[in-house]
C-alpha cells in the first residue's frame, strides 16, 4: 500500500487520476476542509506569479496526497476549483488576480505542499500556515527604494552612462518612485496608477536634467527609472499560457502587461512634456566594456530579485546566471557582430535551460526567476523611443519628415523582435526539459 508522500510523489503530472490513493490514518479531511485547503494555495500561487501549468499541477497533486482529486480552471480574476471523491464532489470559486510576483510566498506556499507530500505536517495544520504566507509582509521600503536606485543606475550603465551626476539623478529617480509606489500601494486599488506616477515622476526628473544640462541626447535620466516598471514576468506568464492553449487567460496577461507599457509610456512623455523636452526617436548607440557591463547586469538581476520578494539567500543564483548570460549576448554582439535580437535570443536560451530545473528545484515561479536573470535584456529604450516618436509624428502632422516613420517603426520593430526572442529562448527550453522529464517518467512507471 502506499502511502500519501509516495502516492502524491508517484503520480504524473498529467490531468486526470484512475484510483485514488490509499491515505495515512489521520490524515482524511472532510470534503470541504480540503476543497478550501486546494482553493487557498491555489489562490497563494496564482496570485503571487507561480505559473499557471505549475500552479494547476501542484493543486492536483495536494488534492490527490489528501486522498481526493482535484480540477483546477483558471480565468483573470478567478479560480474555479473542484473537488471529487467517492462520497460526491463539491467545487469553490476563487476570487484571484494574478497582477502579483512575490517568490517568497510561491515558495512558502510549495513548501508547506511539500511537508504533505512527505508527512511532516497534518494536512489540517496546514491551513493557518497558508493564512500566515498570505499575510507575509512585501520587503521593506528602504530595501525596495534602495534596489530600484541600484537597478536603474545599473541600466543606465548597461546602456552607456558613464557620467557619475547623471547616474545619482537616475537613481534618485527610480528610488523616490519606488517610495512612491509604495505610498500609493497603499492609498489606492488600482493596479496602473502607480507606473504611471512613478514614470511621470522620472520624466519630471529627466526634464528638469535636461533644462541643466545633466542629461545626454539619450535621455537616460528620464528612461532608465521607467525600464525597472517594465512587467516582464507578466509578458513571460502570458507567453508561456498562450503556448499551452490557454488562450483567454494568456491574452488577459499580455493584455495587461501591455496596458502597463502604455501606463508608463504616458506618464514618462507627460512628465517630460511638462518641462517642455521630447524623447528623440534616434540616438547613438555606445559600446560598454564587458566587465562593467557584466557587473551591471547583476546588480540589475539583484534589484528586479528584490522587487519580487526573492529571500536573501535565494538572490546570489539568478544574480550569477544574469552575468553569465550577459556575457554570452556581449560576446554575441561585440565579437560575433550578431544583432541585438540574436544576442537575446541566445541569452535567454542560455537561461532557460539553466532556470527551469533550478526553479523547479527551488519552487520558485518561473516566470519571476527567469525575467530578473535577463532584465537587463529588455528592450525598454526601443519601446520608450517609439512612444516618443509617435508623439513627434502627431505634432509635426504633415510635415513629419520620412526618416523619423523609419526610425519609430525601426524602434518598435525591434522591441517586438527581442520580446519575441527572450519570450522564445526562455520558454521553448522549459516546455523541451519538461516534456522530456515527464516522457522519461512515464516509461519508469510503465516498465
Amino acid at each position: 500500500m502506499k502511502s500519501n508522500a509516495d502516492a502524491a510523489r508517484g503520480r504524473s503530472p498529467l490531468p486526470g487520476e484512475a484510483v485514488l490513493p490509499e491515505i495515512q490514518p489521520g490524515k482524511r479531511l472532510e470534503l470541504r476542509a480540503a476543497l478550501d485547503l486546494i482553493s487557498s494555495s491555489s489562490r497563494l500561487l496564482f496570485g503571487n506569479g507561480q505559473t499557471t501549468e505549475r500552479m494547476v499541477v501542484a493543486s492536483e497533486q495536494l488534492a490527490t496526497a489528501l486522498g481526493f482529486r482535484a480540477s483546477v480552471f483558471p480565468r483573470w480574476g478567478e479560480l474555479l476549483v473542484r473537488i471529487e471523491a467517492e462520497s460526491g464532489l463539491q467545487y469553490s470559486i476563487v476570487a484571484a488576480e494574478p497582477a502579483g510576483m512575490d517568490m517568497n510566498k510561491v515558495a512558502r506556499t510549495m513548501a508547506a505542499i511539500d511537508k504533505i507530500y512527505d508527512g511532516q505536517m497534518d494536512a489540517a495544520a496546514v491551513q493557518p500556515e497558508l493564512e500566515a504566507i498570505g499575510k507575509l509582509p512585501p520587503v521593506s521600503v528602504a530595501r525596495f527604494a534602495l534596489f530600484a536606485a541600484a537597478g536603474a543606475a545599473a541600466l543606465a550603465v548597461i546602456f552607456g552612462e558613464a557620467h557619475l551626476l547623471s547616474l545619482i539623478l537616475i537613481a534618485f529617480s527610480a528610488g523616490a518612485g519606488a517610495c512612491l509606489r509604495r505610498w500609493l500601494a497603499g492609498t489606492t486599488r488600482n493596479l496602473f496608477v502607480q507606473p504611471f506616477c512613478a514614470a511621470l515622476l522620472a520624466g519630471v526628473v529627466g526634464a528638469i536634467a535636461v533644462r541643466l544640462q545633466l542629461s545626454s541626447v539619450l535621455r537616460l535620466v528620464a528612461v532608465c527609472p521607467c525600464m525597472v516598471l517594465v512587467p516582464g514576468p507578466h509578458i513571460l506568464n502570458g507567453m508561456l499560457d498562450l503556448a499551452r492553449a490557454r488562450i483567454p487567460l494568456g491574452a488577459a496577461r499580455i493584455a495587461y502587461a501591455c496596458l502597463i507599457l502604455v501606463m508608463i509610456c504616458t506618464g514618462l512623455l507627460f512628465g517630460l512634456a511638462l518641462g517642455g523636452v521630447d524623447l528623440p526617436a534616434s540616438g547613438p548607440a555606445f559600446s560598454v566594456p564587458l566587465g562593467y557591463d557584466v557587473l551591471a547586469s547583476g546588480i540589475a538581476v539583484a534589484a528586479y530579485g528584490t522587487f519580487f520578494a526573492m529571500p536573501w539567500r535565494m538572490l546570489p543564483i539568478p544574480i550569477m546566471i544574469g552575468m553569465l548570460a550577459h556575457a554570452f549576448r556581449w560576446e554575441v554582439i561585440s565579437v560575433a557582430g550578431a544583432s541585438a535580437e540574436i544576442g537575446a535570443l541566445v541569452a535567454c536560451l542560455l537561461v532557460g535551460v539553466i532556470v527551469t530545473p533550478v526553479a523547479d528545484r527551488m519552487r520558485l515561479p518561473f516566470a519571476g526567476l527567469a525575467f530578473a536573470s535577463v532584465v537587463s535584456l529588455i528592450p525598454g529604450v526601443f519601446l520608450f523611443r517609439m512612444a516618443g516618436g509617435m508623439i513627434d509624428a502627431v505634432r509635426l502632422g504633415p510635415k513629419t519628415p520620412q526618416e523619423l516613420f523609419g526610425q519609430v517603426v525601426a524602434d518598435g520593430t525591434t522591441a517586438i523582435l527581442i520580446v519575441l526572442a527572450m519570450s522564445f529562448g526562455l520558454i521553448f527550453p522549459k516546455m523541451c526539459i519538461q516534456q522530456f522529464t515527464r516522457s522519461r517518467f512515464q516509461r519508469a512507471q510503465g516498465t
